[in-house]
C-alpha cells in the first residue's frame, strides 16, 4: 500500500487526535496511525484541567457530554495523617481515557479522517518529505510528521532520542473501582515511596492511579500485598480501598517512565504529549499539556501549509521555542515537587506548611498549570 498526506501522526492518542481534529478543521488531509484498537484503558489520573475546555469546545469535541465529572477540590495527605484541601484554581473534570480517546477517534472518522492500524517501523526525512513504513509493508509519504506515540516506543531508539539511555526507578498502576466518594474532590495521597490519586470519571467509577518506586514494589509478591503493606499505612487510602470494589480483572500497569522534557524536534518530526515531555502524576497536568501542545503544533503547521510562516525551519524553532515557554517550568515545578514529596521527612514539613498558609497549595497549583486557552478564529 502507497498513500500520501499532508500529515501524518504516529500515535492515535489524546494529543495525536487532538492534533488530528484541529488540522482537519483548518482543511488539512491527515492520516492516523495506530497500533492499538478503540477503546481501551490506559494509565491515567484521568483528571484534566479546565484550562483546555474552550479548546476543546472551537473543536466540537466538548467531554462533558460523555458525562465527565466536575472536580473542583483538591485533598493532600502525607503518611503520617496529616492533610489539607483547597478548591482548584482553575478546576478541571474527571473523564477516562477509554471514553475520551474512542470519542475523539468517532468525531475524527466520522468528518472522513483516516485511521491505520499499524506499527511504524521508520520515518526517513528526505526532499522536503517524509517516508513512513510500517510493520505491514506499508508506506506513506507525507509533507510533516507529528510524533504523538506516548511515552516510550521502540521509535524512540531509532531515532536515538537521549531519554532512553536512562533508566527510570518507576512504576505506575491503575485501576477503576466502584464505591463512595466525594463527586467535585481529587484526592493526592503520599504513601513511602510514591503517592496515589483518586477521583470521580463517568458513571460514578473512581479512578485509582499511582506511582511507586519500582525497587521497594519487588519486594512484595503482588500489586494488592503491595497496597496492603505500603499505601494502606496512609489512613486516607486505606480508607479508600476498604470502601472501593475493583471494576478491572486486574489494575493496569506501566513501568519504565521517564519524567521531564525531551526534544520537541526530532529529525523533523514535531513531538506533541507525552512524546515531547512528561510532567510528574502528582501535578495533575498531564493530559491538559497534551491538549495543549497538540494546539500550538498544529497551529503552527496550519501557518507553515498556509503560507504564513515561511519555511520549515522557522516553524521548528516557533514550535521549539513554544513548547518550551508554555511546558518547561512546569516540568521543572513537576520534578522539585516530586523529589521532595518522595522524603517523608520533608513531605511532612511541607504540608505543615500549607496548614500555617492555606494560601501556598494553590500557588503551587498554579506553578503546574497554565491560563485558558483560547484560539484565534
Amino acid at each position: 500500500m502507497h498513500a500520501e498526506t499532508d500529515i501524518l501522526i504516529i500515535g492515535a492518542g489524546l494529543a495525536g487526535l487532538t492534533a488530528a481534529l484541529h488540522l482537519q478543521r483548518n482543511g488539512l488531509n491527515v492520516i492516523l496511525i495506530e497500533k492499538s484498537a478503540y477503546p481501551q484503558h490506559k494509565v491515567c489520573g484521568e483528571y484534566i484541567s479546565n484550562e483546555v475546555l474552550p479548546y476543546l469546545q472551537w473543536l466540537d469535541a466538548d467531554p462533558r457530554i460523555l458525562g465527565a465529572t466536575a472536580i473542583t477540590r483538591l485533598q493532600f495527605s502525607t503518611l503520617s495523617g496529616k492533610n489539607i484541601e483547597t478548591r482548584l484554581p482553575l478546576g478541571g473534570f474527571g473523564i477516562s481515557r477509554f471514553s475520551l480517546d474512542n470519542f475523539l477517534y468517532q468525531l475524527f472518522k466520522s468528518r472522513g479522517g483516516s485511521v491505520i492500524q499499524d506499527t511504524v517501523t521508520a520515518v526517513q526525512f528526505t526532499n522536503e518529505q517524509f517516508i513512513v513504513t510500517t510493520i505491514s509493508e506499508k508506506k506513506i509519504v507525507a509533507r510533516q510528521v507529528i510524533g504523538a506515540y506516548g511515552k516510550r516506543s521502540a521509535i524512540d531508539i531509532k531515532l536515538k532520542r537521549s531519554f532512553v539511555q536512562h533508566k527510570s526507578p518507576f512504576l505506575a498502576v491503575k485501576a477503576h473501582y466502584s464505591g463512595e466518594f466525594p463527586d467535585n474532590l481529587v484526592g493526592l495521597h503520599n504513601f513511602r515511596g510514591g503517592y496515589c490519586g483518586v477521583s470521580k470519571v463517568e458513571e460514578q467509577k473512581i479512578n485509582i492511579c499511582y506511582l511507586a518506586d519500582y525497587r521497594s514494589f519487588k519486594a512484595y509478591k503482588n500489586i494488592n500485598t503491595y497496597q496492603q503493606n505500603v499505601l494502606y499505612k496512609n489512613k486516607h487510602l486505606l480508607a479508600v480501598f476498604e470502601n472501593s470494589k475493583l471494576l478491572f480483572d486486574s489494575p493496569l500497569t506501566i513501568s519504565q517512565l521517564s519524567f521531564g522534557a525531551r526534544e520537541a524536534v526530532t529529525d523533523h518530526i514535531l513531538m506533541i504529549g507525552d512524546t515531547a515531555g512528561l510532567i510528574h502524576p502528582l501535578c495533575g497536568n498531564g493530559m491538559g499539556m497534551a491538549i495543549h501542545s497538540a494546539k500550538i503544533c498544529a497551529e503552527l503547521l496550519s501557518g507553515l501549509f498556509g503560507g504564513t510562516i515561511s519555511s520549515r525551519a522557522l516553524m521548528e524553532k516557533l514550535y521549539i521555542s513554544s513548547w518550551d515557554r508554555q511546558f518547561r517550568s512546569r516540568l521543572r515545578m513537576g520534578s522539585i515537587l516530586s523529589s521532595v514529596l518522595s522524603r517523608e521527612s520533608l513531605a511532612e514539613g511541607v504540608i505543615a506548611g500549607m496548614i500555617r498558609i492555606p494560601s501556598l497549595l494553590p500557588l503551587i497549583i498554579r506553578k503546574t498549570h497554565g491560563k485558558i486557552l483560547t484560539v484565534d478564529l
